[in-house]
């Protein structure tokens, strides 16, 4: 419990000031228009709770992980060294496109991702948070979709 506050607390204090956090309505709204809604079988609920949990709606986040020898980037922190231009680019995209807040060209990445074997299990925070969660209707609460 105390871990993943403090790793909550230091995710806030790395958001560079002015980034462009969007608000959970607004993120389930972009998805669903991107086409995320029951994508591969997989509900918006569960992609909401991904941006969540990868970058607390946070289109611009880029995390760099040192000892995993990757970056990752925009509100699903998709890896640089498989998707993007820095590393084998299997989503044909620049890197920075995917910290672009209107999504398009995370949203396009993301479905190449789920439609792999591993699905949304390619992303391990939403094994850990959201797989078996039996509360993800929350994620949609008073969104008007």
């Amino acid at each position: 419990m105390k871990a993943s506050v403090v790793l909550s607390l230091i995710g806030y204090l790395v958001v560079p000031s002015g980034a462009a956090v969007l608000g959970r309505c607004v993120v389930a709204k972009k998805l669903h228009e991107g086409g995320l809604s029951d994508f591969e079988g997989y509900s918006l609920e569960n992609w909401v709770c991904l941006a969540y949990f990868e970058s607390k709606f946070n289109p611009t986040a880029v995390y760099d992980n040192s000892n995993g020898n990757f970056t990752g980037y925009g509100l699903f922190q998709i890896r640089n060294n498989d998707w993007c231009d820095h590393g084998k680019n299997r989503c044909h995209v620049s890197c920075s496109a995917l910290l672009n807040p209107n999504l398009n060209e995370t949203i396009e990445c993301a479905k190449k991702i789920v439609k792999g074997k591993r699905g949304m299990g390619a992303w391990r925070s939403w094994s850990l948070n959201c797989r078996y969660s039996d509360t993800l209707a929350r994620w949609l609460d008073g969104c008007d979709l």
